[in-house]
C-alpha cells in the first residue's frame, strides 16, 4: 500500500470510535483526492450522481446506492452533479468485534480485519439496497444527535447489516489486485507529491513519456474532472488547512499551496468557499 496516500484524520473518538459526514451543497465540480485509511467507509448516495473508483474499479452512483471500501483500499470519489448529496460512515472493523475466542470471531471477524475476507464494493440487489437505505436512514439519524449512549444500537444496526451481506453471498475472498504501480496510481500518486510545485500538463507527459492531449484525455474520463480541476482542489485544500492551522499571510498560505497567482488564489478559493481566504480565517478564529 502506498503510505503517502494514507489519509490521518481522527475518525471519532477512542471512547467512540464512529463517524459520519454529509457532503452537499456543493459549488462546482468536486472530487475528493485518492487515499485509504485503516478504517472501514460506507458510501450512501442520497441525490445525484456519484462517480467512485475503488482500487481497480470504477462505479457510478446514484440515489439509494451503496458502496463499501475496506479497510486499506484505495478509493477516490468525484461528481460533476452538484446537486449530489451523500454520506459516508466510517468506524474500524474491531468497533463491531466481539473480541471474543469464538467461531464467529475466528471465522469472520479476525479475517475481515486482517483482509482475509472483504465485503463486496458494490450493492446490487435491490432488495438488500432497500433494507440497508433503510438501517443507514435510522443510524444517521441516530447519530446526528452526537450521544455516547447510542452505542449500542449503533453497534446492533452495523452488525444487523453484516448479517445482511452475509445472507446475500457479499462477505468474499480477496480479489486479486493489479499492480500497484498501474497508470492510474503513478498519476496520482506523483501529482500529490508535487502539487506545490510548478506542474501541468506537459510535466505528466514528460514524465509519464505520453502526450499531452492523451493525459488530458485519460484524466477526464478515468477521474472525471479535468487535470487543472483537480489540481486546484489539491491546492485549496493545502490552503484551507495552512488558513486554519498558521498565521502566515495569504500570500504565503498560497506559495506554499502550489498557486503562484495570489490574485488568481484569492479568486478561486472564494468562489470555492463562499469566503475570500482573510475572512474564511477570521471566521474560524
Amino acid at each position: 500500500m502506498i503510505l503517502e496516500l494514507k489519509e490521518n484524520i481522527p475518525h471519532g473518538t477512542k471512547e467512540y470510535p464512529y463517524d459520519q459526514y454529509y457532503i452537499h451543497n456543493i459549488k462546482r465540480q468536486f472530487q475528493f483526492p485518492a487515499h485509504w485509511h485503516d478504517e472501514f467507509e460506507i458510501i450512501y448516495i442520497k441525490q445525484g450522481q456519484l462517480q467512485i473508483y475503488i482500487e481497480e474499479c470504477e462505479y457510478s452512483g446514484k440515489a439509494g446506492s451503496v458502496f463499501l471500501v475496506n479497510p486499506r483500499e484505495l478509493h477516490f470519489m468525484g461528481s460533476a452533479d452538484l446537486s449530489v448529496t451523500y454520506y459516508t460512515m466510517l468506524f474500524p472493523l474491531e468497533f463491531i468485534s466481539f473480541q471474543s475466542d469464538d467461531e464467529l470471531e475466528k471465522t469472520l471477524l479476525q479475517p475481515l480485519r486482517n483482509g482475509q475476507l472483504l465485503m463486496a464494493n458494490h450493492i446490487a440487489n435491490k432488495t438488500l439496497l432497500r433494507q440497508a437505505g433503510n438501517l443507514f436512514d435510522e443510524l444517521i439519524a441516530l447519530n446526528e444527535r452526537h450521544a455516547s449512549q447510542y452505542q449500542l444500537k449503533t453497534h446492533i444496526m452495523l452488525l444487523t447489516f453484516l448479517s445482511s451481506m452475509i445472507e446475500y453471498d457479499l462477505v468474499i475472498q480477496p480479489r486479486s489486485r493489479g499492480s500497484q504501480t498501474g497508470r492510474q496510481k503513478e498519476l496520482l500518486l506523483y501529482i500529490r507529491e508535487h502539487y506545490t510545485e510548478p506542474i501541468a500538463l506537459h510535466t505528466l507527459a514528460d514524465q509519464f513519456h505520453l502526450s499531452e492531449k492523451y493525459i488530458s484525455r485519460y484524466f477526464k474520463e478515468h477521474f472525471y474532472l479535468t487535470f487543472s480541476d483537480y489540481l486546484n482542489h489539491l491546492r485549496l485544500s493545502c490552503a484551507k488547512r495552512l488558513l486554519e492551522t498558521t498565521e502566515i499571510s495569504v500570500t504565503e498560505t498560497a506559495l506554499r499551496s502550489g498557486f503562484s497567482n495570489v490574485s488568481y488564489f484569492i479568486r478561486t478559493f472564494k468562489k470555492t468557499y463562499g469566503k475570500s481566504p482573510l475572512k474564511y480565517r477570521k471566521s474560524i478564529s
